[in-house]
C-alpha cells in the first residue's frame, strides 16, 4: 500500500527564531511571562529576609535591642494596632519564628511556583501586617516598602503561577495527560483570529449562541470545556489529581525548606551570635563600644546628694554622671511620656540628649561611638549627634532634642 504521508519540499533549513525559555509568540501579553521578573524578586527577597532572621540569634533573644520583642515594643508606640501588639509582646519569640518560617515558605513557594496563589496571599497578608505595625507612619506613604510589597503580591493572588515555568504548571500538565485532557498551556491570540477560525462567527453574531452578539467574554471557543461546575466531570478529575500531586509536592518542598531553616539557625547560633547584644535596660557600668553595637547603659537612679530648691530647680534626676563616661551613652525613661531617652557625653562636661524613639518605625536608637552618630538598629536610620538631624533615612525627620545638665552634686538632670 502506498504511503499517504505528505511530502514536504526540501529546502535549506533556516533556524527558527524563538523567544528565550521557549516562550510563545507575544508572551509578554500573558501574566505568567510578564510577571516573571517580579515573581523572582518577591520570592528571593522573602527567602533572604527569612534566612537573615534565622541566622541571627539576637533576633530571637529578648534582651537584644534588635530582637523581635524590641521591634514589637517599638512598634507598639506608633502602630494603629498598638492595643493588639501590647497583648502579644509575651509571645514575641514564637511570633518571630512564625514570621521567619512563613517568609521562607512563601518565598520558596513563589520561586518554584508551587501553590502560588496561596503563597502570594500569605505574602500579601504578612506585608499588610508589617505595614500596620512597622511602616504605617512612613511619610510620604510610598517610602515605606511594606505597602508596595502588599500590592506587588496581588497580581499573583489573581493570576497564580501561570501555565508554564512553575511546579503548579508541571502538575497541571501531568494531571491533564493522565486524564487524557488537553494541556493547560495558554497563548495570546487576537480575538479576530478566533472569529476567523471558530466556524460560528457570522456577521457579528455567534451561531453557537443562537445568533447572539459575538463577545469575547462568553466565547464558546475560549471557554472550551469550562462548562458549569456541576457538569465538569473531566475537569474535576484533573483538578483532583492536581490537588493530590500538589499536596505531596508542597509537603516535600516545605519539609526540605524547614530542615534548611533549622540548619541555618543552628549555624547562625554557632558562629554568628553566641554572645547576644546587650539590651538598653541593663543597669551597671556601660559596655564598651566596638562601633558595631550601640554603646548604652542606664544611669542608676540614686538619691541626690543635695536637697532643697537648688536641686529641684535643675529638673528631674536621672542618675550619676559617672554612669555616662566620656565617649559613651546611657539610656533613661522620659517621665512626661514614658519614652526612652538617650544621653551622650562626647567630650567631658558636654551632654547631648534626645528622645530615643526613631521617627520612622518607633525603634530605639543607640549611640555608635566609632562613627559618632545615633543610629536605629532596625532600619538603619542615622542621626547627627550634636543636632539630632537625619543623616541617612528612612526616618522622615530628626530626633527630638532634650536638655540634660550636670548638677553640682555630680548627677544628671533632665530639664
Amino acid at each position: 500500500m502506498a504511503s499517504t504521508r505528505p511530502v514536504f519540499p526540501t529546502r535549506s533549513r533556516v533556524p527558527e527564531r524563538r523567544l528565550p525559555l521557549n516562550a510563545p509568540v507575544r508572551a509578554w501579553a500573558l501574566s505568567e511571562w510578564a510577571l516573571l521578573p517580579l515573581r523572582i524578586f518577591l520570592g528571593a527577597t522573602f527567602v533572604y529576609a527569612s534566612l537573615q532572621k534565622l541566622a541571627n540569634p539576637n533576633f530571637f533573644h529578648v534582651a537584644s535591642p534588635i530582637s523581635i520583642q524590641a521591634q514589637m515594643l517599638a512598634s507598639s508606640r506608633v502602630s494603629p494596632i498598638r492595643f493588639l501588639l501590647s497583648h502579644l509582646l509575651r509571645f514575641a519569640v514564637p511570633i518571630g519564628w512564625s514570621i521567619a518560617l512563613g517568609e521562607l515558605l512563601i518565598g520558596v513557594g513563589v520561586l518554584v511556583g508551587l501553590w502560588t496563589r496561596a503563597a502570594a496571599l500569605g505574602g500579601a497578608i504578612l506585608s499588610f501586617v508589617l505595614f500596620l505595625t512597622v511602616s504605617f507612619h512612613a511619610s510620604p506613604y510610598f517610602t515605606g516598602a511594606d505597602i508596595v510589597f502588599f500590592f506587588a503580591w496581588l497580581p499573583f493572588v489573581l493570576a497564580g503561577g501561570g501555565t508554564r515555568l512553575s511546579v503548579d504548571a508541571w502538575i497541571a500538565t501531568r494531571a491533564a495527560k493522565a486524564e487524557a485532557a488537553p494541556a493547560p498551556g495558554l497563548v495570546p491570540v487576537p480575538f479576530a483570529t478566533i472569529q476567523q477560525l471558530c466556524g460560528h462567527f457570522n456577521r457579528g453574531r455567534c451561531n453557537a449562541r443562537e445568533g447572539l452578539r459575538c463577545e469575547a467574554a462568553v466565547c464558546p471557543v475560549l471557554l472550551g470545556p469550562r462548562a458549569p461546575f456541576i457538569s465538569r466531570v473531566s475537569i474535576d478529575a484533573v483538578e483532583r489529581r492536581s490537588l493530590v500531586l500538589g499536596t505531596a509536592a508542597a509537603a516535600m518542598i516545605g519539609g526540605t525548606a524547614v530542615l534548611g531553616a533549622a540548619a541555618v539557625a543552628g549555624v547562625g547560633r554557632a558562629i554568628g551570635g553566641a554572645k547576644p547584644a546587650s539590651g538598653p535596660n541593663q543597669l551597671g557600668a556601660p559596655a564598651s563600644s566596638s562601633g558595631t553595637t550601640p554603646s548604652t547603659s542606664t544611669p542608676a537612679s540614686t538619691p541626690a546628694s543635695t536637697s532643697g530648691p537648688s536641686a529641684s530647680a535643675l529638673g528631674t534626676l536621672l542618675g550619676p554622671v559617672k554612669d555616662v563616661p566620656v565617649g559613651q551613652a546611657a539610656q533613661f525613661q522620659i517621665p512626661s511620656s514614658g519614652d526612652p531617652g538617650i544621653v551622650v557625653q562626647p567630650v567631658k562636661g558636654q551632654f547631648e540628649a534626645y528622645n530615643a524613639v526613631c521617627p520612622h518605625a518607633g525603634c530605639t536608637v543607640g549611640y555608635y561611638a566609632a562613627n559618632q552618630v545615633l543610629a536605629c538598629p532596625c532600619h538603619g536610620s542615622e542621626f547627627q549627634l550634636t543636632t539630632g538631624a537625619v543623616l541617612m533615612g528612612p526616618a522622615p525627620h530628626g530626633l527630638t532634642k532634650l536638655t540634660v545638665v550636670e548638677g553640682p552634686d555630680g548627677n544628671l538632670y533632665l530639664k
